[in-house]
């Protein structure tokens, strides 16, 4: 069942920008989602998932080191949507974004969007 509706992914040059959203499937999750730490991981075959950024229910952000001042996670509370904005991308930025809800029963994720940043 999923909870999580990504979109926004896409091909773009070294150097450009995508804004990824994400937003509950329904409404029976439309109460979770904007009460809970929702999040974006990525995701390289091969390789383990990798956190990117989160956000609080109250929009406190946070980044891992490798997106810090280049990506910018953001939530609209009227929309219930929370949004990556992914500037200066690079071709090592090349993966399978997925969104995350941090809930009280366990992580809720969605199918994941596809972003190629091609050099």
């Amino acid at each position: 069942q999923v909870q999580l509706l990504e979109s926004g992914g896409g091909l773009v040059q070294d150097g450009g920008s995508l804004r990824l959203s994400c937003a509950p499937s329904d409404n029976t999750f439309s109460h979770v989602f904007r009460l809970n730490v929702i999040g974006w991981h990525r995701q390289v075959p091969g390789q383990e998932r990798e956190w990117v950024a989160r956000i609080s229910k109250d929009g406190e952000p946070e980044y891992a080191p490798s997106v810090k001042d280049r990506f910018t996670i953001s939530r609209d509370n009227s929309e219930n949507t929370v949004s990556l904005q992914m500037n200066s991308l690079k071709p090592e930025d090349t993966a399978v974004y997925y969104c995350v809800a941090y809930t009280f029963y366990g992580l809720r994720w969605g199918q994941g969007t596809q972003v190629t940043v091609s050099e």
